[in-house]
């Protein structure tokens, strides 16, 4: 059986993600990243304090509190500190699965005997880097409201594609709802990978076709543009 390691952080839609795939697979451990980037300007948004809501109350409801409830977790401030890296290689996992983590150093790439995945919320022939998804919808592009797995490689988010996945809306779709619909599309997407690993030793891939413009944080007055953007696009879907 594969060992899987999780690299990830300690937010409500990453808890979800591990709770629902350990129904359907097996995880070794969870590596969490305690320190985050922090933005030098405003970026916080009314419709993020609605998320959180919505997924520790409804999402969460019937779920785990902590990471700690489900397997065993070790946490780091960060993924790059020699101390994590020592821990990652006493694991000694056949796959690593980042979600949500800084970018990892090309040694940590190296560990795993079989993978290094990364779970990108976006397009990232488009659209490296963070807040992908807002982005997206900042220039209109409702076509690249996708979720990505692919390969990790040192140039960031730059991996050969394995899975991607359209993510699904519709006239009940909110932006604050977003965020855990692309948890479902990177829980679909590991389960399905883990599997083929563990069958076959083999995941189906395609190069990049283009290197993707880098996006960092979004300051708050352009998320009231995407929440208006994303609500007027809801409001004519068919």
């Amino acid at each position: 059986m594969l060992r899987t390691v999780i690299l990830s952080t300690e937010t409500t839609h990453h808890l979800y993600y591990v709770w629902q795939l350990l129904e359907r697979c097996t995880v070794e451990a969870v590596i969490l990243e305690t320190n985050y980037l922090s933005p030098k300007f405003n970026t916080n948004h009314r419709f993020e304090n609605e998320r959180e809501e919505y997924e520790k109350f409804q999402v969460l409801r019937n779920g785990p509190k902590k990471f700690e409830d489900l397997l065993p977790v070790h946490a780091f401030s960060s993924i790059n500190d020699p101390a994590c890296i020592q821990k990652i290689e006493e694991l000694n996992p056949d796959i690593i699965i980042i979600f949500g983590t800084g970018k990892v150093c090309p040694y940590i790439i190296s560990i795993p005997h079989k993978a290094c995945l990364n779970l990108h919320g976006g397009a990232p022939e488009y659209y490296r880097g963070l807040d992908s998804h807002l982005w997206a919808i900042y220039h209109n592009d409702f076509e690249n409201l996708v979720t990505t797995m692919h390969f990790v490689e040192p140039a960031l988010d730059s991996g050969r594609i394995i899975f991607q996945e359209q993510l699904p809306l519709n006239k009940e779709t909110t932006l604050m709802k977003l965020r855990i619909i692309n948890t479902v599309a990177c829980l679909r997407m590991s389960a399905l990978a883990l599997n083929s690993m563990d069958q076959n030793s083999f995941l189906p891939c395609r190069s990049q076709l283009r290197k993707g413009r880098y996006y960092s944080f979004m300051p708050s007055d352009l998320k009231e543009v995407c929440l208006k953007k994303f609500n007027h696009h809801i409001k004519n879907l068919k």
